[in-house]
C-alpha cells in the first residue's frame, strides 16, 4: 500500500469537493484566541454523508488510538478500526495515518495527504486529510477523512516481469510545506532487486532515506525531486565501486516510473572493447565518423535487428532512422565530443520493417585508423509500452475503458474555454442506471461488471466524434454533447440514449434489463465552469430519479433552491439532535377485548425553534441520507424506555426501528442498555420493524431478532400487507403481532377487498396465535368493523392524536377501563 505527499495548491475542480468544504469548515470554526478549533464546531456540521468517510484518532499515552470509524474507512483498512491503535494496523495503513496525524499537529493546520495503494497490482489513490481538533474535555483529537481519488489503474505487472531492466514505482513522500522530502519504493520487478543487489522484501515499502542500495545517494534524491517538481522526465547514471546503473525517471503526478538499466558492461567496454565487443549481449557496432557507415557491428545487434552481417557492414547509420528523424538524427551528431550519451529515446528501423525505440551510448575510438564511435543500442519499446500504459490509466476507467472523471474534467474545461470564444453551448448528461443494483445484488459483482461494459459499449458507439464518454463511478455515467446543440436536440439525445440502454442484454447466458435517467445542463445558462455543470445536471438527474426514473430532466433553477433547502435542513438537523429540539409523542393502542389502553406507540417529533413542527415526512428522509437515523433512533429508544419506567406496570411501549439500525450492527447492544438504563422490564418494549429488513442480509437481521426476543422484547410486524413477500416472512420468524395497514382500515366500509383482507389478516393471526393490531382507525363504524372482523388492537384519531409524554396520565384516567366507550 502506500505513501503520502501533500499539496497546499486548490484548483477549481476542487472548489466543492468534501476536502475544500472540510478545510472551510475547520478555518470558520477557528475562534480568535485559539491555536484549534473544537471537535465538535468541526465535525458535527461536517457528518452525514461524509460520516462512512471519517475516523476519529486520539492521543493516549503518546500512543494514537482509533476511537471511532466509518464503514468506508473500514473497508479501505480491510478491517474493524474502532477503538485500536494505529500500530496494530498492516505497517503500510499505520505509516500513512501516522504521518498524516503527525504533520497535522505539528503545523497546527489541516494537512491534505495522498495515500498509493497497491493491491494485486492495481494502484488506488486516496486523499487523507487530517484536521486537528481540540477536545473540550483537555487534549488535542485529530479527525482523518478519507476518500477515492480518480480510478484505480494497473502496473501491468505482467510486463514489468518480463522485462530485462529494472522497473519500478516510487511515491513521493512529502514534508508539511509540500516539499518532496523522501520517497518509497512501492512496487518492482525482479529485475530491480537483481540491479541493486536486495532481496524484494528489503526493498518494497521502504524509503530511499532508510536504505543503503545505489538508489539511496543525494545525487539520485536531487534528480527525483527535480522530476517530480518539473513533471518532466529524468535520465542520469549512478555509480558505486562496481556497478553503473542508468536511471530514467518519468513522473505521473507523485509517481514516478523508474527504469534501470544496468551499463556497467558498456562502461568496462569502453575500455577494452575489442576484447568483449564480439560477445557482448547488448547490440552495438562501430560507424566511420566522416562517411557514417558501419565499419563493424556485434552478433547481438545482427540478432536485434535482423539485418545479416553483410547488409549491415553495406549500410549507413540513416538506413536505421525513420525518414522522419533524418535531420534530428544528424543535427545530434554535429559536434559530438568523447562520449556520447543518448538525450532522448530515438526510434530505429528493425529489418522487418517494425520500429522499436532506444537508447544509445557512443565513445570515440580509432578503429583500423579511422576516426570511429562505438555505439551500444539499448531496446527500451517495452518500457515505453508499459509507461504509456501507465499514462492511460491515468485518464480512464480500469473496468470500461471510458475517461474517468480526471479526463471529463479536462476536456470539459477544455470545451467550455473554447465555446466561449465562439460563443457556442456545451451541454453535460449525466447517466445513472435503474435497476443495475437488483442486478449486481442477484448476480454478483462480475456479472455487474460485464453488465457496466456492455453498456460503456452502447455508450460509446452512440456517441459522436466531437463527444465524450466518462465513467464518473459505480453505476454512474456522463458523456459532454458539443456541436452547439439545441435543447430540443439535447433532449432528443437523451430520449435515444434511454432507449439504447433499456435494450435488453444477455451475460453468460441471463437475460438483463435495465433502464437509465439522465440530468442535463447546458452552458452558459446552467454554469459557466464545469464543476458548476456537473454538480447542475446532477441536481437535474436526481430528480429524474425521484420521479421513478427512465426519463431525463434538465436542470431548472428551482432545483437549486430546493437543494439549499436541503442543506439547510441538514445542518439543522444535526444541531437538533445536540439542542434537544426532538421529542416523543404518544399515541394509544386499546386492546379491543379489554377494552382499554395496553400500550402507547412512541412518535418522534421535531420542533424546530423558527419552523416549529417540522413533519417527520419531510425530516425522516433527510436523517436517513446523512446517517443521522442511527443515533437518532438509539435516542428514541432510550427516551421511550426512560419515560415508560414511569407508566403503569402494565402498560408497554413500543418503538419503531430503522433498516439502518440493524446495519449497524449494534441494535441488541443498544437495546439491552436502554433497558439496563431505564430499569424498564423486557416484557413492556414492543419493536415495531417493516419486512424491509429482511430485503438484505436477512439470516444477520433474524439472528437479531431472535436475540431480542428471547431476552424477552416483542417484536412486531409494521405494515403488514403492503409487501410482496410479508407471508413468507411470518414462516421466517415468530412475530409477536402484526398491524394491519392503515390503507386497508381506511377504505373499509367502501370496498368490501379491504374487508376481505382485513378478516384474512385477523384470521392468520389467530391461527398462528399473534396479535392483529389495525392502525388508523378514526370513526366508530371502523371500530366496529374491526371488531366483528376479529381485530385485536386498534390505533388511531379515533381514541387519540399522539400526544407528549406529560400527557400519558391524562389519557389513562380519561379512558380508565372502558377505552372505546370514552373515545
Amino acid at each position: 500500500m502506500v505513501a503520502i505527499a501533500k499539496s497546499k495548491k486548490t484548483s477549481n475542480s476542487e472548489l466543492f469537493s468534501d476536502v475544500s468544504i472540510l478545510r472551510r469548515k475547520w478555518q470558520a470554526a477557528l475562534k480568535p484566541g485559539r491555536n484549534l478549533p473544537f471537535f465538535e464546531d468541526v465535525m458535527l456540521g461536517s457528518l452525514g454523508r461524509l460520516a462512512d468517510h471519517v475516523m476519529l484518532i486520539k492521543d493516549e499515552t503518546a500512543q494514537f488510538r482509533v476511537s471511532r470509524a466509518g464503514r468506508y474507512v473500514e473497508q479501505w483498512l480491510e478491517t474493524e478500526v474502532w477503538d485500536t491503535a494505529l500500530d496494530a494496523f498492516p505497517p503500510d495503513c499505520a505509516m500513512v495515518l501516522s504521518e498524516a496525524v503527525a504533520n497535522a499537529r505539528r503545523s497546527r493546520q489541516p494537512h491534505l495527504a495522498a495515500a498509493h495503494c497497491v493491491r494485486d497490482g492495481l494502484v488506488q489513490i486516496y486523499d487523507i486529510l487530517a484536521l486537528p481538533v481540540a477536545s473540550r474535555w483537555g487534549g488535542t483529537m485529530t479527525s482523518i477523512y478519507v476518500n477515492q481519488r480518480g480510478a484505480q489503474y494497473s502496473l501491468l505487472d505482467a510486463v514489468f516481469s518480463a522485462a530485462d531492466d529494472g522497473i519500478l514505482s516510487l511515491a513521493t513522500i512529502r514534508d508539511a510545506d509540500g516539499q518532496p522530502a523522501d520517497f518509497q519504493i512501492v512496487h518492482l520487478n525482479q529485475g530491480t532487486a537483481r540491479l541493486l543487489k536486495l532481496p524484494p522484501g528489503e526493498l518494497r515499502w521502504h524509503r530511499l532515506s532508510a536504505g543503503t542500495h545505489a538508489l539511496c545517494s543525494p545525487q539520485v534524491f536531487q534528480r527525483l525531486c527535480a522530476a517530480v517538481k518539473g513533471g518532466v522526465s529524468e535520465q542520469f547514471e549512478v555509480s558505486d565501486h562496481d556497478s553503473t546503473l542508468k536511471i530514467s525517471a518519468a513522473p505521473v503526478g507523485d509517481l514516478l516510473s523508474l527504469s534501470l538499466t544496468d551499463v556497467t558492461d558498456l562502461k568496462r567496454r569502453e575500455q577494452s572493447f575489442r576484447l568483449l565487443f564480439d560477445s557482448n549481449p547488448m547490440p552495438m557496432w562501430v560507424f566511420d565518423v566522416e562517411t557514417r557507415r558501419f565499419r563493424n557491428v556485434n552478433d547481438a545487434a545482427i540478432s536485434h535487428y535482423g539485418y545479416d552481417r553483410d547488409r549491415f557492414l553495406s549500410m549507413e547509420l540513416q538506413d536505421l532512422w525513420p525518414r522522419d528523424e533524418w535531420e534530428e538524427h544528424s543535427r545530434a551528431l554535429v559536434g559530438v565530443g568523447e562520449v556520447y550519451n543518448s538525450g532522448r529515446n530515438w526510434r530505429h528501423l528493425k529489418a522487418d520493417g517494425s520500429e522499436i525505440e532506444v537508447l544509445t551510448f557512443g565513445r570515440r575510438v580509432s578503429f583500423e585508423g579511422r576516426d570511429s564511435f562505438l555505439v551500444s543500442a539499448v531496446d527500451i519499446t517495452e518500457r515505453r509500452k508499459a509507461e504509456a500504459r501507465i499514462a492511460y490509466m491515468a485518464h480512464h476507467d480500469g473496468l470500461t475503458n471510458l475517461a474517468n472523471r480526471v479526463m471529463f474534467q479536462e476536456r470539459l474545461r477544455h470545451d467550455l474555454e473554447r465555446s466561449r470564444l465562439v460563443n457556442k453551448c456545451v451541454a453535460v448528461l449525466c447517466i445513472d442506471l435503474d435497476l443495475f443494483k437488483n442486478v449486481n445484488d442477484s448476480f454478483g459483482h462480475h456479472t455487474g461488471d460485464k453488465l457496466l461494459t456492455l453498456v460503456a459499449e452502447r455508450l460509446a458507439a452512440d456517441a459522436r466524434q466531437d463527444n465524450l464518454v466518462a465513467r464518473l463511478g459505480g453505476d454512474e455515467f456522463a458523456m459532454i454533447l458539443g456541436g452547439d446543440l439545441s435543447p430540443n436536440e439535447v433532449s432528443a439525445r437523451a430520449i435515444q440514449i434511454i432507449e439504447t440502454l433499456s435494450e435488453p442484454y444477455q451475460i453468460d447466458g441471463l437475460e438483463a434489463v435495465i433502464g437509465a435517467s439522465i440530468g442535463i445542463a447546458i452552458s452558459p445558462g446552467d454554469g459557466d465552469t464545469g464543476e458548476e455543470l456537473l454538480r447542475n445536471a446532477d441536481m437535474a438527474l436526481y430528480r429524474a430519479k425521484s420521479e421513478g426514473g427512465g426519463v431525463h430532466r434538465f436542470f431548472e433553477k428551482e432545483m437549486d433552491r430546493h437543494a439549499q433547502m436541503r442543506r439547510d435542513m441538514e445542518i439543522d438537523l444535526r444541531r437538533a439532535l445536540a439542542t434537544g429540539e426532538f421529542q416523543l409523542h404518544y399515541q394509544p393502542l386499546v386492546d379491543l377485548a379489554q377494552d382499554r389502553i395496553v400500550a402507547f406507540e412512541a412518535l418522534l417529533r421535531w420542533h424546530h425553534p423558527v419552523k416549529g413542527m417540522v413533519s417527520p415526512a419531510d425530516f425522516i428522509p433527510v436523517a436517513e441520507d446523512i446517517g443521522l437515523i442511527v443515533p437518532l433512533g438509539e435516542w428514541v429508544l432510550r427516551e421511550a424506555c426512560m419515560q415508560a419506567a414511569a407508566w403503569p406496570s402494565d402498560i408497554k411501549v413500543a418503538v419503531n426501528l430503522s433498516p439502518a439500525q440493524f446495519r449497524s450492527r449494534s441494535l441488541t447492544q443498544t437495546v439491552f442498555s436502554a433497558l439496563a438504563q431505564s430499569g424498564l422490564s423486557p416484557l413492556r418494549l414492543e419493536l415495531e420493524i417493516t419486512e424491509s429488513i429482511f430485503l438484505a442480509d436477512s439470516e444477520a437481521n433474524l439472528a437479531t431478532l431472535h436475540q431480542l426476543r428471547d431476552f424477552g422484547v416483542r417484536i412486531s410486524m409494521d405494515d403488514f400487507g403492503t409487501g410482496y413477500s410479508s407471508l413468507s416472512y411470518l414462516r421466517s420468524f415468530p412475530f409477536d403481532k402484526i398491524k394491519i395497514d392503515r390503507s386497508f382500515v381506511r377504505d373499509l366500509a367502501e370496498r368490501p377487498d379491504c374487508a376481505a383482507i382485513v378478516r384474512a389478516i385477523s384470521s392468520l393471526g389467530r391461527s398462528l396465535n399473534i396479535s392483529t393490531t389495525a392502525e388508523g382507525v378514526e370513526t366508530m363504524d371502523q371500530l366496529d368493523r374491526l371488531r366483528d372482523e376479529g381485530c385485536t388492537e386498534v390505533q388511531g384519531f379515533l381514541f387519540s392524536a399522539a400526544r407528549p409524554a406529560s400527557e400519558i396520565a391524562a389519557l389513562l384516567g380519561k379512558f380508565g377501563d372502558h377505552a372505546t366507550k370514552a373515545a
